[in-house]
């Protein structure tokens, strides 16, 4: 016989009252001997038994009372009781993502490329990278007081120790990288506050924590910035990170001032080489820097400027690298799918397969999600009327990038985070606030 227990005040969950549930069979199917004859069931009384079952149910229920009263001095079977609760609160269900764009969304179009590229490079050879032949070509062009040649031409700085020591860090950095890169692993976002968090903490004095931010503002660069006043907001939160050096002069009412972190892509900081001691610190040279990497050739761009910088200049972790692509590429494909109707094979011709990317918004963003508790987006979105950027007159979009299927990332992690692929169910995503 079934027993249910039931709250008999839903504000006091001790309480409870017994039920016993009859279940009725409309059918009894008749017992055969082994040859198959019927046996007529034997008559007898069911007064005993029914009294041996009330029996049974007066003593539990005395012995539930006495195990409440108990419990309820003691405060003890309380937070049982919680406990037995919320072990019994059914979870809700896994998500189920499309096997097919997975398994697109794990495709890298441009890998042959790449692989190609970093074994060139490696091996001394800059064919393929542009106006760099080699490396003698590329520290030329990015550092003109080079060029002077001893009597049999020879470039006089490259015959020097410094150098060559330069070009075995480019090497070393590279391989490491290369070898990173080849691995999927979708709990790299757990790793990121040691990754990031704990250098710039030991940059600032501080005793690295595994602690995150409490609250961080990632502020992008659209134009739809002219139109607030988040500066105060922005700035009252414990880490900023800004994004490609965009200038906050002039704008500090609408994007304010603070920068705890200044994200760029591996082209800005190759700008910066050609300036004097790699200067790249539009927000103060205390400031550390993180790079993601567009171009393998940038290392060497890398290991020049990282030991004239005083703040930490962190390359984000190949492992991660993928990760964002993989997601970024997944929502990409949906959105294809969805409002073309065509095939997936198809998608690389709109968005220029081997070259698509993620933009530096979006990794920012899912870097914030790993180092901190909550997380709030500043310039994220665009309109008719504003410009792509607040502090350029830039209008147009870059083709390689996917901005819809990245605002449709950051809707979901608003407002459904489970429904993000790749990332580790170990890993519980922090709230985020978008701003407009």
């Amino acid at each position: 016989m079934s027993k249910v227990l039931e709250s008999e005040d839903e504000s006091d969950p001790r309480t409870f009252k017994i039920h016993t549930a009859h279940y009725l069979w409309p059918t009894l199917a008749k017992p055969v001997n082994r040859s198959g004859d019927f046996i007529a069931p034997v008559k007898r009384s069911v007064r005993p038994l029914i009294s041996i079952l009330l029996l049974t149910v007066f003593a539990v229920t005395v012995s539930f009372r006495a195990v409440v009263g108990r419990g309820a001095r003691s405060g003890a079977f309380e937070f049982d009781l919680i406990d037995v609760l919320a072990q019994t609160t059914t979870a809700p269900p896994a998500p189920v993502f499309n096997s097919t764009l997975l398994r697109y969304a794990g495709i890298d179009m441009g890998e042959a490329k790449a692989k190609h590229d970093i074994e060139q490079l490696l091996d001394g050879n800059f064919g393929g990278q542009g106006r760099y032949r080699t490396f003698a070509a590329w520290r030329r062009f990015n550092h003109p007081e080079g060029r002077a040649r001893s009597s049999n031409g020879i470039p006089l700085s490259l015959r020097s120790p410094q150098i060559y020591r330069y070009w075995l860090d480019f090497r070393r950095v590279l391989q490491e990288w290369a070898r990173k890169k080849a691995f999927f692993e979708p709990e790299i976002m757990s790793e990121l506050v040691r990754l990031v968090k704990h250098p710039i903490d030991k940059h600032n004095g501080l005793v690295g924590s595994d602690k995150r931010y409490s609250s961080c503002a990632v502020v992008g660069n659209s134009g739809i910035l002219l139109k607030s006043d988040y500066g105060e907001l922005i700035d009252s939160h414990e880490f900023v990170i800004r994004l490609n050096n965009a200038r906050t002069r002039d704008f500090e009412r609408n994007v304010g001032w603070k920068t705890s972190v200044s994200f760029v892509n591996s082209n800005i900081l190759h700008l910066c080489t050609r300036r004097k001691g790699c200067f790249c610190h539009p927000y103060g040279d205390n400031v550390p820097i993180i790079m993601y990497v567009c171009q393998p050739v940038h290392f060497l761009d890398y290991t020049m400027c990282n030991s004239s910088h005083k703040a930490p200049l962190l390359v984000t972790d190949p492992r991660f690298d993928v990760l964002c692509a993989r997601i970024v590429k997944y929502y990409s494909l949906k959105r294809f799918a969805e409002e073309t109707g065509k095939s997936l094979e198809e998608w690389g011709k709109v968005h220029d397969g081997a070259n698509f990317h993620y933009s530096s918004g979006m990794q920012a963003v899912m870097l914030a999600l790993g180092v901190c508790d909550k997380v709030s987006l500043f310039g994220f979105g665009k309109s008719a009327s504003a410009k792509h950027h607040y502090h350029t007159n830039q209008k147009g979009e870059l083709a390689l990038h996917d901005y819809e299927a990245e605002y449709a990332l950051y809707r979901d992690v608003a407002e459904s985070p489970s429904e993000i692929p790749f990332i580790s169910g170990k890993f519980n995503i922090p709230p985020m606030v978008i701003y407009q």
